[in-house]
């Protein structure tokens, strides 16, 4: 009998009942989708549980795969976080999870409460950068001190990237016998035949180009994610900004949310200038990928950046910042390049170098997409997880 790639050896694992809880419905379609679906595909019993969001539409639910809502506040709200739990409670005693993993700190911390109090065995987290990190005070502890809560309750604890598990491991958030990353790390890697230079075709980059009305001969860059403070956007703009002054013709896309947060600091960064296109969210950024140059991603804290390896997959070289989880995602001179963080003057020198040297570009992005197809494809970072859920189920049988 001849077995699709999902099906050999998978006896073990199907119908397994798993629980993928994440805070926002944003996480699940931005991050997550394809793991679910390579999940589901190994004949899983898979259930969604995060807060209500537009973007569940863009998930397709049936036979083994559903969604539940519970609401998960981003931000410290004590009595909606004890409803939370005491919801979360109900849902595992009813449904008796063999495994639930989490992502997102909220997410994280609610659950494995509820977790235990239910009597679920394995419970996981996997870390994708810390937001205490450019917090400071109180505030810096509690959320600090969260992380620590999840690390130890959870059964096992994963890192998206080996530079954030060895942060956390320096920070004492967790143990190095806790802890790992799966392969050569990503949360849940690329589909590599959706991310693809020519996803789409030169007469439809051509009407979208003129729809955002770039310039023809402009070098295109192109920003993916939340526009807030942590991304460096404000350096990011302060770069822009002096690139335009100099008479280079450089254009920017901005492609993702504003974040409510009253920062008039980053809603004064991205005041409407020459050149500047805010987008907004998209559900299909592989298209604006299509019509960009270089990815820029100058955040202050990351996990992986699973933007870069998609940017990669598509053959456009990175411009990251020197932090725990870019500098796994970005090999430095080798398929992109990194800069100090919060450094605008460093910034507008390494998109400069990068703007004007066109076969620097096409070097790098061929070595990104190359590395991406070898490392960080979502078939062989998913079959990695898959083998890791039946060790686990494995060894909870012995004990």
């Amino acid at each position: 009998m001849i077995h699709s790639k999902n099906e050999s050896g998978n006896i073990a694992i199907k119908n397994t009942k798993i629980a993928i809880v994440t805070s926002v419905p944003f996480f699940l379609v931005t991050n997550l989708k394809q793991q679910i679906k390579y999940l589901h595909s190994t004949g899983m019993d898979i259930t969604l549980i995060s807060s209500e969001g537009t973007q569940l539409s863009q998930l397709e639910f049936g036979d083994r795969l559903n969604h539940i809502v519970v609401g998960i506040e981003r931000e410290p709200a004590p009595i909606r976080d004890l409803i939370a739990i005491f919801h979360l409670f109900l849902i595992f005693k009813k449904n008796q999870f063999k495994i639930v993993h989490t992502t997102t700190p909220k997410a994280g911390l609610l659950a494995v409460i509820a977790g235990m109090m239910a009597g679920i065995k394995i419970r996981l987290h996997t870390f994708t950068g810390q937001r205490w990190v450019t917090m400071h005070g109180m505030s810096r502890k509690i959320v600090k001190n969260s992380d620590r809560i999840i690390a130890k309750l959870n059964t096992r604890c994963y890192a998206d990237s080996k530079s954030q598990m060895d942060f956390l491991v320096s920070e004492k958030i967790t143990s190095a016998n806790n802890i790992s990353v799966l392969g050569a790390g990503s949360l849940a890697g690329v589909d590599t035949d959706h991310f693809r230079r020519d996803c789409i075709d030169n007469n439809k980059k051509k009407l979208l180009r003129n729809s955002i009305g770039l310039e023809p001969h402009s070098v295109v860059l192109i920003f993916i994610g939340r526009i807030t403070r942590d991304k460096g956007i404000i350096e990011l703009m302060e770069a822009f900004g002096a690139l335009r002054d100099r008479g280079i013709a450089v254009e920017l896309l901005l492609v993702g949310p504003v974040e409510v947060s009253g920062d008039t600091a980053v809603q004064k960064a991205i005041k409407q200038r020459p050149g500047l296109h805010a987008l907004g969210y998209r559900d299909d950024p592989e298209s604006y990928m299509a019509i960009s140059d270089i990815l820029c991603l100058p955040s202050h804290r990351e996990g992986f950046g699973t933007v870069v390896i998609e940017a990669a997959a598509m053959g456009i070289p990175t411009l990251g910042t020197c932090i725990p989880g870019l500098v796994d995602a970005v090999v430095d001179g080798v398929t992109g390049l990194l800069v100090p963080r919060a450094n605008s003057r460093e910034l507008e020198k390494g998109l400069s170098k990068l703007i004007q040297d066109q076969a620097l570009r096409t070097r790098l992005g061929e070595a990104a997409r190359l590395r991406c197809l070898q490392e960080y494809d979502a078939n062989i970072v998913n079959a990695l997880l898959v083998e890791e859920y039946k060790c686990l189920i494995e060894k909870r049988k012995q004990l």
